[in-house]
């Protein structure tokens, strides 16, 4: 239960009382600013409190975005100001010193920016407010748009308030909030204009968002089953089912921002469904055609592999430039003018092809087509695609004059993945790294990987040549991280490092040419990808890297390179297939088992909120 505590003056007819109930509160009344300290210290440190002043005139939904949004330790608007159990120590110090007398000495900014919100009312909730600002703490303050918050001085301001409040309809603001600002053209014209009514049925229901996920991965995975009977009527029952799960898939998240049930195993599970979704149905496509007599296991492996390169792309580029300095470029300056050409946007997100139009155009194919032209169909688009965004990230770093921080560098060398092979080597090789020139990083990833991945495409099956070449890749990836991260182009080092270890299980399992060998493969990289995922999740929501023990435990992306070429080397085609699979579901439940642990403690300790806004492409 959270407590609201009202002061101030009463005014009779007054709905703010009944509101705050309404939003879960147990409200008290404080005759006074003493008698309020003493509710507030009466209040349980565990709980939510928030402090609202009686005269508050506004939209229900401008108290619902200030005082129950999960992932903001201090927030305000005027008239209210609120504090979860992380900020209830600051809010208690800034009450204390409103009782004594000893606030309202907020320096110029905090000061001028509670005069314009409340003109001359005294008001306790935004005395504190600005008492908190004067204290550096974070407070939060949503973006109110057209929704009324305000604190009247008299009679007829609170008239015109409440004729401001009639005038708009918060239900239609906060249902158009729950829709993201900026999504692809699929999403956004085919999808949201109803999905949002869904979310909207699913809040007053009393579902959760994490339900809505959990039947978003359902739906998708009953299509896959349906497109692995192989069967016309299949195939198009599961591309409208991919619809479906879309649909869903979309509405979890509206149903997040319509309700602010934002949770940090509710933003694991809407972002690793997502992937787990997607690639099932791969795997699904892939056994209904086989059941067709149509092999392309490897086409659906270059497809996971493709796309879960182009994500290592996005998060890698991003984690370098997260705080930046100095983040300008021509190139960025060009692609803002491009924004203005309003036709220009929506063609820009589409040839990206984010999640809704690459489903849609899966769905689609799936329907009238055949598995074989659907992948085809999927490589190109991804491929195209991953080339647009990745050569304007290129030009966007060499163009820019950026100094990236020691964060930016750490996250890299997280996303690196390296085991005790690579970081053996770049201990040794520190100081000459340390002399070579910047673009050596990526440069030796991408030679690296190369190596790797030719010496098992143009060699027979069972050559020693790929375990000397993944050797070699051993030496090249420990070269790249010898020093910290920080140049132009290295964020293109997690991205290759990813593509050298897929491409060479790719590669090796389409050598051996063994039934089965290729789906083996599918589930190894697809273990590991969870991995690399769960990284990325685990840096985006500030709790660092997955443990030491689980990067050693699972070789690092060198030892499992190097051990992959190896068993090809020492074992029959049959046997390497036995030996890949064995491998597989030991990643699989390493890496799960500790992910499931971390982020259900992470949740229940109270870490903080965090809501996957969808991938970045």
């Amino acid at each position: 239960m959270s407590t609201a505590i009202l002061t101030g003056q009463p005014v009779p007819g007054s709905s703010v009382e009944g509101e705050l109930r309404s939003l879960g509160f147990d409200v008290r009344i404080a005759s006074g600013t003493a008698d309020a300290e003493t509710l507030l210290a009466r209040v349980p440190a565990s709980e939510r409190v928030a402090v609202v002043d009686a005269r508050f005139v506004g939209h229900l939904h401008a108290l619902r975005l200030a005082l129950t949004d999960p992932r903001f330790p201090l927030a305000a608007i005027p008239g209210a100001v609120t504090a979860r159990p992380e900020g209830r120590q600051a809010l208690t110090r800034a009450m204390a010193r409103e009782n004594s007398g000893g606030g309202g000495t907020a320096g110029c900014g905090a000061q001028a920016r509670a005069t314009t919100s409340v003109g001359d009312v005294d008001s306790l909730a935004d005395r504190i407010a600005t008492a908190l600002d004067a204290d550096g703490a974070d407070v939060h303050r949503p973006e109110l748009g057209s929704l009324v918050a305000t604190v009247p001085a008299d009679p007829q301001a609170r008239n015109e308030a409440r004729q401001a409040v009639a005038s708009v309809d918060d239900e239609a603001v906060r249902l158009k909030s729950a829709v993201k600002a900026r999504d692809g053209f699929v999403t956004t014209f085919l999808v949201s204009p109803y999905s949002r009514y869904i979310a909207r049925w699913c809040a007053r229901r009393g579902l959760t968002p994490n339900q809505v996920t959990t039947a978003s991965l359902i739906t998708a995975l009953i299509a896959a089953g349906c497109a692995a009977t192989g069967t016309r009527g299949g195939f198009v029952a599961a591309g409208v089912l991919l619809i479906a799960s879309f649909v869903l898939d979309c509405t979890d998240g509206q149903l997040a921002r319509y309700s602010l049930q934002y949770s940090t195993l509710g933003a694991w599970l809407d972002a690793t469904f997502d992937r787990a979704k997607e690639y099932a149905y791969y795997a699904g496509l892939a056994l209904g055609a086989a059941r067709g007599g149509d092999d392309v296991w490897a086409l659906a492996l270059g497809a996971m592999v493709l796309q879960t390169c182009r994500h290592v792309v996005d998060f890698s580029f991003n984690e370098a430039n997260h705080d930046a300095t100095a983040n300008t470029s021509p190139t960025a300056a060009l692609s803002d003018r491009l924004d203005s050409v309003g036709w220009t946007v929506w063609v820009r997100r589409m040839i990206v092809l984010p999640i809704g139009e690459r489903w849609a155009m899966i769905a689609v194919l799936t329907a009238v087509t055949t598995p074989r032209i659907t992948f085809y169909a999927l490589l190109i688009g991804c491929a195209f695609a991953a080339t647009y965004t990745t050569a304007g990230r290129v030009l966007r770093s060499l163009t820019r004059r950026a100094t990236r921080t020691d964060r930016a560098a750490k996250a890299l060398a997280d996303l690196a993945d390296s085991g005790p092979l690579a970081e053996g080597v770049a201990t040794a090789l520190r100081g000459p790294a340390r002399r070579l020139p910047g673009f050596t990083a990526p440069v030796v990833a991408l030679l690296g990987g190369l190596a790797v991945v030719a010496a098992c495409a143009f060699t027979d099956f069972g050559s020693p040549w790929p375990a000397v070449a993944a050797l070699a890749y051993v030496l090249t990836s420990g070269l790249a991280v010898a020093r910290p991260l920080k140049g132009a182009l290295d964020w293109l080092v997690p991205p290759f490092l990813r593509a050298a270890e897929y491409g060479t299980v790719l590669v090796l399992a389409a050598q051996a040419d063994v039934n089965g060998v290729l789906p083996a493969a599918f589930g190894l990289v697809a273990a590991v990808a969870y991995h690399h995922y769960d990284t990325v999740y685990r840096i985006r929501g500030n709790a660092g890297a997955p443990p030491h023990w689980l990067v050693r435990a699972t070789g690092g992306h060198e030892g499992r390179t190097l051990l992959v070429t190896v068993l090809a080397v020492l074992l029959t085609a049959t046997h390497f297939k036995v030996a890949l699979t064995v491998l597989a579901v030991a990643v699989a439940l390493v890496v799960l088992v500790e992910s499931i642990r971390f982020w259900v403690a992470a949740h229940k300790v109270g870490a903080p909120a965090v809501h996957d806004e969808g991938e970045p492409a």
